[in-house]
């Protein structure tokens, strides 16, 4: 019942994680294949490839990305916006908030609390956004040229140059748990994210890093965390050979 509703790329890391070892990947996709069980489920469409952007991070607190996402309120047409800093090298969420307006003083006053949360004093940034008026205020500018913060955006008419913040709200709103009914008012939008928040940074294994966690990948504990899935690997393979044609899974990370 644990798994029932998780793919095999999310069971086998959390079974490597306890020290157990079933079946690889691929195993586990034939089992479900062979019993019509490998469709594809939830509200979303299929992943398909997106652009990035062209900074580069090896490490956390080097290049962040960040966006506005409007959340339904019980008034029709009436919305909360939920502010998100995302680093793009751990993939984990560095700061947020809901409101009930979308401004740049907003922005400005989320970016402080993020640079003293992340101790980034004197440390050099980039932040990533889109071309809308938040992320272009004034007074957001100005925080961030106080801060010694490089703003990047996204290139006219291209919709998809910041890829990282889009495809987290899209995880956001396509999780089985999101309210299909509109919030009623922002405490329960602010209770929601915070919830949300803790899931995708300390529990949800992320596709991007070979299944671990992005405050794993933020906090540096990653490396070990893949050193015990390798040793893992290497003893079922060492227990039963003839089930390995080649080399072990690859679970190494690169920065």
């Amino acid at each position: 019942a644990e798994f029932a509703s998780l793919p095999p790329s999310q069971i086998v890391p959390s079974l490597a994680d306890r020290g157990v070892y079933v079946a690889s990947e691929s195993s586990f996709y034939r089992v479900l294949r062979s019993a019509s069980q490998q469709h594809h489920r939830g509200r979303a469409r299929k992943p398909s490839a997106r652009v990035v952007t062209s900074h580069c991070a090896t490490a956390p607190n080097q290049v962040w990305s960040w966006d506005i996402t409007w959340m339904p309120a019980a008034v029709k047409g009436q919305y909360y916006y939920w502010y998100m800093m995302l680093d793009v090298f751990s993939r984990k969420i560095v700061a947020h908030e809901v409101h009930e307006a979308e401004s740049a003083e907003l922005a400005a006053l989320l970016m402080r609390r993020a640079s003293l949360a992340e101790g980034l004093a004197g440390r050099p940034l980039v932040l990533h956004s889109d071309n809308g008026s938040p992320m272009k205020g004034a007074t957001m500018l100005a925080t961030l040229e106080n801060l010694g913060v490089v703003a990047s955006f996204s290139r006219p008419r291209v919709s998809n140059d910041n890829p990282y913040a889009e495809s987290l709200f899209r995880t956001c709103k396509y999780r089985p748990d999101y309210p299909r009914k509109p919030f009623g008012n922002v405490d329960e939008a602010r209770a929601w994210t915070q919830q949300f928040v803790r899931w995708y940074n300390h529990e949800h294994k992320h596709s991007g890093l070979k299944f671990v966690t992005p405050v794993q990948r933020h906090n540096g504990v990653a490396t070990a965390v893949l050193a015990q899935r390798e040793a893992v690997y290497a003893q079922a393979r060492q227990r039963n050979p003839r089930r390995w044609s080649r080399s072990t899974r690859n679970w190494k990370l690169k920065d």
